[in-house]
């Protein structure tokens, strides 16, 4: 690609496609030789207004619609790349009667002075809109957790908060905010997470569910001991808890399909599979239609906890505790309706 800086060869400076006047070319140890030489390379740098017309015609190649484009004259663009050409030495186009075309050095440069333009309008429209742009916040949730609780929500957000562009994504692992474009991500399980500060939103309860179809088939006290069990990856133990807990024979527990997808395993219910021991939290909606029922009144406490999490050099900013405070209202009144315990506590990791 055409450069139009000077670069640097043994003990002198010098400046490619012209010749180079004898006060430009000096030697490396006289620094201030350096300065002056410097200065006097500024002054060969073309004009704005000389690379926007070269733009053009070399985009159109007429010099009669670049001058239609940029309303000026024919003669203005024709000046403008004669002087161009005249200060870098080098012929940009070939001209004749029946059309003009770029020369292997012209569409070199270009290249080199589209990306240049390019690259200042994009810089000159950031600066511009960041005080006229709203406040953005990324949000990366668990994918069920984010359909099924956060998402119903955010209608009371975008309401109480009209002025901020969210942007809603999944994520299955944990990631470091470093490299992804994420500002707070909802988070299940303990408050370790590298460089993040950690808020604690609530606990999960999880309930034994079961289609109303499938549970008329048996007795009330014969369900879990005779009705299929579907597990969960994530949650591999939950069930052996829960018998545990009501004291029914521990064997019983491990039967059944293993889903590794929250979402799949609520529908597989639905259809009448098996029972699901699922968190309340995700299947709000099913059992207040009434197409899931609870099988029993005892629940599983689970020993972690949904977290919101930031960068710890963001907690502070005003879009972020705008979310945080509006997602522990959310989570304090779900959790006092459920049962659960709800908090602020806020921990970096």
């Amino acid at each position: 690609m055409l450069r139009i800086v000077p670069f640097e060869r043994q003990d002198w400076i010098f400046y490619p496609y012209q010749e180079c006047p004898k006060d430009m070319m000096t030697p490396k140890s006289t620094a201030n030789a350096r300065s002056l030489s410097l200065a006097s390379v500024r002054r060969l740098l073309p004009s704005l207004t000389a690379l926007e017309f070269f733009d053009a015609a070399a985009r159109h190649l007429s010099f009669t619609r670049a001058a239609a484009e940029l309303s000026v004259t024919q003669g203005a663009i024709s000046r403008q790349i004669r002087m161009l050409e005249d200060r870098i030495g080098q012929q940009l186009f070939i001209r004749s009667k029946r059309a003009l075309t770029l020369t292997p050095i012209g569409i070199d440069y270009a290249s080199a002075v589209r990306s240049l333009l390019e690259h200042a309008e994009s810089t000159m429209m950031r600066i511009f809109g960041a005080s006229e742009a709203p406040p953005a916040l990324t949000i990366a949730t668990l994918p069920t957790f984010g359909s099924r609780w956060l998402a119903p929500r955010l209608t009371d957000f975008v309401a109480s908060h009209p002025d901020v562009q969210l942007t809603i994504t999944t994520y299955i692992e944990p990631f470091m905010f470093s490299s992804n474009e994420v500002d707070v991500a909802i988070h299940f399980g303990t408050d370790t997470w590298p460089g993040a500060n950690c808020v604690r939103l609530m606990g999960e309860s999880s309930i034994a569910v079961g289609s109303p179809s499938l549970l008329a088939r048996v007795p009330e006290s014969d369900r879990l001991s005779r009705l299929p069990l579907m597990h969960h990856t994530t949650r591999s133990t939950a069930w052996l808890q829960l018998f545990a807990k009501l004291g029914l024979p521990v064997p019983l527990a491990l039967r059944g399909p293993c889903f590794d997808h929250f979402y799949m395993m609520i529908q597989a219910a639905i259809s009448g599979l098996g029972l699901a021991l699922l968190p309340d939290l995700l299947v709000e909606n099913e059992l207040r239609s009434g197409v899931l029922a609870q099988v029993t009144a005892v629940s599983l406490e689970s020993d972690k906890a949904y977290w919101l999490v930031c960068p710890e050099e963001k907690a502070e900013q005003p879009v972020i505790r705008c979310v945080r405070d509006w997602l522990l209202e959310q989570a304090s009144t779900f959790s006092t309706a459920s049962g659960l315990a709800a908090s602020g506590q806020s921990r970096s990791s």
